[in-house]
């Protein structure tokens, strides 16, 4: 990974200038991934800042953050290169249209893979960039092709492009994954990894979190809005338990509609900042004046 400042402790402190506040261990193994130059695989429930780590490690190291977002079907082509067909189109024109030699014409299929013609997709880009930070977003969506296609790619930090040659990483950067955990990973790529779970932060962590990412908000509204949150994601039957997230999307809510502390009026009023299944809501909407109430 991009150099990390000196021991555990100084890339914690490095993550909280930026406003993320890391929790148990998790300073340690990023030190570990960026001493070790191995990519760090982040677990856990959506909203518990796997994603924000990895920006929050680029504005503290300075690298340009890389981030490949992952979906079902993604394969290579889309995340490695393309070649900007229209351009080569209107290069083939310009040269039929133009007065040439026999060599020109030999040369044209070779000039059609020039480097204008690349377009760079992340994992390039991120080969490419000396300092940068690659996010391989919610891997766990990608298949299993892919899967091994980025083992590869991470296990030598090069790529062979058929119609341009290699590209090797002369600095390679720091590779961040991240997955919510909706199918198991192969044990191939898990093993290439330094792996952390990021669970729900515990509640004194939560309302620090909101504190420190939202100043502006009152001490005794941000809380409220941690201890509702934590009342909500443990409860029984919730389909979707708010990540942190929406904890910050809550109490900016109600700093915006100018409150300091939280009723259960306001609270019914601003539930879809929080909760985004209906079930969900009207649930927890029976239940507020308990829920607040500690």
């Amino acid at each position: 990974m991009s150099s990390a400042p000196a021991g555990p402790a100084g890339v914690d402190e490095a993550l909280r200038s930026t406003g993320y506040l890391p929790g148990e261990g998790l300073s340690t193994v990023v030190y570990l991934a960026a001493t070790m130059s191995r990519p760090l695989l982040l677990e856990g429930e959506p909203g518990t800042g796997k994603t924000s780590l990895a920006e929050a490690w680029a504005a503290a190291t300075g690298a340009t953050l890389i981030r490949l977002q992952c979906y079902e079907g993604i394969d290579a082509s889309q995340a490695l290169y393309d070649w900007d067909f229209a351009r080569q189109i209107l290069h083939i024109r310009v040269v039929e249209a133009s007065t040439g030699t026999e060599a020109q014409e030999s040369s044209l299929e070779e000039s059609l893979f020039h480097e204008r013609f690349l377009l760079e997709r992340p994992i390039l880009r991120a080969l490419r960039t000396p300092n940068s930070v690659l996010l391989i977003d919610e891997i766990d969506r990608a298949d299993d092709e892919f899967e091994a296609f980025l083992l590869e790619v991470l296990s030598t930090f090069a790529v062979t492009i058929p119609e341009y040659g290699e590209v090797r990483a002369a600095v390679p950067p720091a590779v961040v994954l991240t997955s919510n955990r909706t199918r198991e990973l192969h044990d191939a790529l898990k093993r290439r990894c330094l792996y952390h779970w990021i669970d729900h932060p515990t509640l004194d962590r939560e309302i620090e979190i909101i504190r420190t990412r939202l100043p502006e908000v009152s001490p005794r509204l941000a809380a409220q809005v941690a201890a509702a949150v934590q009342r909500i994601r443990h409860s029984d039957g919730i389909l979707k338990p708010p990540g942190v997230a929406e904890s910050l999307d809550w109490a900016r809510a109600l700093h915006h509609l100018g409150r300091t502390e939280l009723d259960v009026a306001a609270a019914a009023e601003t539930l879809g900042a929080v909760l985004k299944y209906r079930e969900d809501a009207e649930r927890t909407r029976r239940a507020l004046a308990a829920i607040l109430a500690g």
